[in-house]
């Protein structure tokens, strides 16, 4: 009797739910990538003209962000840029700089609403564009359950300049519902949180989709599909807003190392295509 009641009541729990958080200038205020310019130039793997493309490129990013024809670009440049690179070598640069650098940029509304999201019962889970090994630790410094990111390919130690997992446009979506039939989530009754375009499958794949900081395009979108518009202005420290999150990350086994480092140089690609005159 004990075990037909736990059974009758076990189908009966109402259904899981997620929230699934984008990441750059939706939970941080840059873009994780580009934010380790400097920290890869001070490593060797890009030059000082790389670096003033790269400041130049976070401030064409911030203003306008980037359209698909140029992500792939930026993917297919990145591919080739990072072959060769030792994959040791880039998780030792991104560990010892990722707080410092990404801590300060994380925006108190989205820490707001992942508080929420766990209060409710909901597991949250990060998908973003940008390598593993900076997405998994940024996840969890915030506590997410799951981090679905960029992965490249690794042969004896080094990246061979092949994507094995890029995540980005209908890839987001595509990876929510395979996590969402492994984990059992509703995601009729799931949250998703971006600021581009290009992540419109991403927000098409849950009941309620938000529009964060939305570029020209998606707020476009997000009016004409009546979709909420929010926005975060806050960037903060988590070790001063959530004592709970301040604590050292657990060790993250990264599956790419250099996703973050080569993406970070597709985006110095774009930069050198619109040629500003300071760096000609």
């Amino acid at each position: 009797m004990v075990v037909a009641y736990a059974r009758h009541v076990e189908n009966h729990l109402p259904p899981r739910t997620a929230a699934f958080f984008d990441l750059d200038k939706t939970v941080i205020a840059k873009s994780s990538t580009l934010a380790f310019g400097r920290s890869f130039y001070q490593g060797g793997l890009i030059n000082r003209r790389a670096v003033l493309r790269t400041a130049y490129a976070q401030f064409v990013y911030l203003v306008g962000g980037a359209d698909h024809d140029q992500m792939e670009g930026m993917r297919k440049y990145l591919s080739e840029l990072c072959r060769g690179w030792n994959v040791q070598q880039v998780r030792e640069i991104v560990a010892e700089t990722l707080h410092d650098l990404i801590d300060p940029i994380i925006y108190d509304e989205a820490a707001s609403l992942i508080e929420e999201h766990h209060a409710a019962g909901r597991d949250v889970v990060i998908v973003s564009a940008s390598g593993s090994e900076v997405v998994e630790p940024i996840g969890e410094m915030l506590g997410a359950d799951h981090v679905v990111a960029t992965r490249m390919v690794v042969r004896e130690g080094a990246y061979n300049g092949e994507i094995e997992h890029y995540v980005y446009g209908p890839a987001k979506a595509d990876a929510i519902a395979e996590l969402a039939k492994s984990e059992g989530y509703d995601l009729e009754r799931s949250f998703a949180y971006s600021d581009s375009v290009t992540d419109i499958p991403m927000l098409e794949s849950v009941g309620h989709p938000y529009a964060v900081n939305p570029d020209r395009a998606l707020r476009k979108e997000a009016v004409s599909r009546d979709w909420p518009v929010l926005t975060f202005s806050r960037p903060v420290r988590l070790n001063q807003r959530i004592p709970s999150l301040s604590m050292p990350p657990r060790p993250v086994l990264v599956a790419a190392a250099v996703g973050a480092a080569a993406a970070t140089a597709g985006l110095v690609w774009f930069a050198a295509r619109r040629r500003p005159v300071f760096m000609s």
